[in-house]
């Protein structure tokens, strides 16, 4: 067993579960669940890093994400699915959204990048997620249908609110410098 940060990747395609665990071996601890109700007697404390498809049979991902945060687990979600994103993302509590397919590099760097936002202040993973959202959003939504949505104006008042504070955060953390290059990529994504 890895000492690394555990991650439970979670999907009821048991081959691509398997997949994605042997390409996360080495550097993390992998746990799989085949559906929901396994993923949740697997979670706990010492799970870091969530992968989780949104569409299984039985409980799906979006009701498994419900309860994981329902029981104040503080693990790292990303949705890895094939379900396109829409504005119902806005009040989910994951931290990234990956489309599949998805090859090896792109989750591997996934899951160090999400992982190493547990190290952060709950501002800045508050403004990781929505930042995410927000130019998942932007890249697969006309601008028009964003200038109407009132969900999605609400998501830009908050990123701007949050934007001070995690600059205050950031001005305290000078001393670790890959999150402030990982921070300076996401701002001059804006």
């Amino acid at each position: 067993m890895n000492d690394g940060p555990e991650v439970l990747v979670v999907d009821d395609e048991a081959r691509l579960a398997d997949l994605f665990a042997a390409w996360l071996q080495g550097e993390w601890a992998i746990e799989t669940a085949y559906d929901g109700e396994e993923a949740l007697e697997k979670m706990g404390d010492s799970v870091e890093v969530v992968l989780l498809d949104r569409r299984m049979p039985g409980l799906s991902g979006d009701e498994v994400l419900e309860r994981i945060r329902g029981q104040g687990y503080d693990s790292r979600v990303v949705m890895v699915t094939a379900v396109d994103p829409d504005f119902d993302i806005i009040e989910m509590g994951f931290d990234d959204y990956l489309v599949k397919p998805v090859s090896k590099d792109e989750l591997v760097e996934m899951v160090a990048d999400v992982a190493d936002r547990s190290d952060y202040e709950a501002d800045i993973q508050e403004y990781y997620a929505l930042v995410s959202k927000k130019a998942l959003l932007e890249s697969e939504k006309a601008d028009r249908e964003l200038a109407d949505n009132t969900e999605y104006q609400e998501l830009c008042d908050q990123v701007e609110a949050l934007e001070q504070r995690v600059d205050e955060t950031v001005s305290d953390m000078t001393t670790h410098d890959d999150f402030v290059g990982a921070f300076q990529d996401l701002q001059s994504g804006n």
